[in-house]
């Protein structure tokens, strides 16, 4: 962290960690992603060794049904097309009606009108989190000049924590900013998760897949708050013991997947 430390900002408990991670995985709540086709197997895959159950349905007939049945939603708009954001549009729709949680991850906001403008779009749906880059985030809340380069963030996530927590605070979800430290905030609280490894930058769908373990942990937990930051300590674990053991990129995409499957309570409590 380069930013000083916020007077609110504190660390996740661990027994609160463990405890959710329990839950996921006694429960395998269904978690419904309409992400990019970038990440869609590798999203899955992270999901299914955590403990969730995923499914991607994105046909405008069948997404707003299938959102009302899910345990949560993640919408990711990296390769938005016009067809999609219908589809989009129609899940958050039926998601918001039904009362089920769901997580916005706006990939590349700022960069782009049109993606910028159906994400804000998008927050009129009342997502329970929203969780981006700091560029994706400082772009969100109106910041000028904040594009990333691409999908990449030119801000730190220190750097982002201010714009975060006046979104939250505006859009009453909960903002999630990624990167070296994971800040999350409802807008008043704000909790800090170091670590992880600089492998997780170089393996495509890290990011997003964090988005979808949000969705994930917020379908057992009712805090979303405590559910992102849940998500953001067990990713950030599994990639350090995954990164102790690799060699590059490659093998440490496999060894993140058996590192979010084996994870405990003393994995988490070491940490």
């Amino acid at each position: 962290m380069t930013g000083s430390v916020l007077p609110s900002e504190r660390g996740m408990a661990v027994d609160r960690v463990v405890a959710d991670l329990t839950k996921l995985r006694e429960r395998a709540p269904l978690v419904h992603c309409m992400t990019n086709v970038v990440v869609t197997g590798f999203t899955a895959n992270v999901l299914l060794a955590t403990g969730a159950s995923p499914a991607m349905v994105e046909a405008v007939e069948e997404s707003g049904e299938f959102a009302a049945i899910a345990g949560a939603l993640l919408v990711n708009v990296g390769t938005l097309t016009a067809e999609l954001a219908g589809s989009m549009r129609s899940a958050v729709a039926a998601a918001r009606s039904a009362g089920t949680p769901w997580v916005l991850d706006p990939v590349a906001a700022g960069a782009l009108r049109f993606r910028t403008g159906f994400a804000t779009e998008l927050l009129d749906y009342a997502p329970a989190i929203v969780r981006g880059n700091g560029s994706e985030i400082l772009s969100l809340a109106g910041a000028d000049g904040a594009a990333g380069k691409g999908v990449d963030s030119t801000a730190g996530s220190d750097a982002a924590v201010d714009a975060a927590r006046a979104l939250a605070a505006a859009r009453q979800c909960v903002v999630a900013v990624s990167g070296v430290v994971d800040y999350v905030t409802d807008g008043a609280e704000v909790i800090a998760v170091p670590g992880g490894h600089p492998l997780m930058t170089k393996v495509t769908g890290v990011g997003c897949a964090l988005g979808a373990l949000m969705a994930a942990f917020r379908a057992v937990d009712d805090s979303a708050l405590h559910a992102a930051a849940a998500a953001s300590t067990v990713l950030a674990a599994a990639g350090e013991r995954a990164a102790d053991r690799v060699s590059g990129p490659g093998s440490f995409a496999v060894a993140l997947l058996d590192e979010l499957y084996t994870l405990d309570a003393a994995a988490l409590e070491q940490r």
